[in-house]
């Protein structure tokens, strides 16, 4: 899909490490021009323009997608790659823990759409796609507060498709499952056995390994690019074949 994107402008929230930063790389390599928003945006590619900005506050959301489209001359593409992640069963995260964990996860997606929704309403190849997961499909043990603030990501993606089809806006997302991202090796160093907790993600997903941040990518660039142009309100699993396969155990 080399030059998919020529020419097209996209922001990705939280596309500064991980996930986020894999997406932005290969965005980048497709012609795409692009705006990182990131609280923390040390980290983010060279190449792409680079704005600070809380997804958990609604007034510097806005004033960073305003001056991306301003930069870009308008936006085509939204990428919500920004979130936060929760460890624990229903009674393991306070009442201020959850107003965090949802107003980044969740919220934030509404906050980031909402702001480029004026300009995405203007480009003839208009796009987003939101970063959901694993958990908000499948059970995951001692991950009750994430697995919500996922599930209510992948109903909000729809919603959003629903209202927006018809204003010329695609809304998708991608769900990957475990993937081999900087938070993830947070979670394995400060396991007991960081080994054995590796070997048990990994073990998990049918495939047999973590999921490469780049896999992912590589699936929300078709979710956005116009070859995509009949694909909205879908979503990719980028996830070893976890959601929907069940091998039988190796003898």
């Amino acid at each position: 899909m080399t030059g998919a994107l020529d020419g097209l402008a996209a922001i990705v929230s939280g596309g500064a490490s991980g996930i986020g930063a894999a997406i932005t790389r290969r965005l980048l390599g497709e012609g795409a021009r692009v705006a990182v928003l990131d609280l923390d945006p040390s980290t983010a590619t060279p190449e792409a323009a680079v704005l600070r900005a809380d997804v958990a506050d609604r007034a510097d959301v806005e004033a960073a997608v305003r001056a991306a489209a301003e930069r870009f001359g308008g936006l085509d593409i939204v990428v919500t790659s920004a979130g936060i992640g929760a460890q624990g069963d229903i009674a393991a995260n306070d009442d201020d823990e959850w107003a965090r964990v949802l107003s980044v996860n969740v919220t934030g997606v509404a906050r980031t759409v909402a702001a480029a929704l004026p300009w995405l309403r203007r480009s003839p190849a208009a796009a987003v796609c939101t970063v959901s997961s694993i958990a908000a499909t499948a059970g995951l043990p001692q991950r009750a507060l994430y697995s919500a603030s996922k599930g209510a990501v992948s109903a909000l993606t729809r919603a959003m498709a629903a209202d927006h089809l018809r204003e010329g806006v695609r809304v998708n997302a991608v769900n990957p499952g475990t993937a081999d991202t900087p938070w993830v090796g947070r979670l394995l160093a400060s396991a007991d056995d960081p080994a054995a907790e590796r070997a048990a993600l990994e073990a998990r997903q049918p495939h047999g390994r973590l999921v490469d941040p780049d896999e992912v990518a590589a699936a929300v660039v078709y979710l956005v690019s116009p070859a995509a142009g009949s694909t909205t309100g879908a979503v990719i699993e980028v996830d070893g074949g976890m959601a929907s396969l069940r091998l039988r155990p190796h003898p």
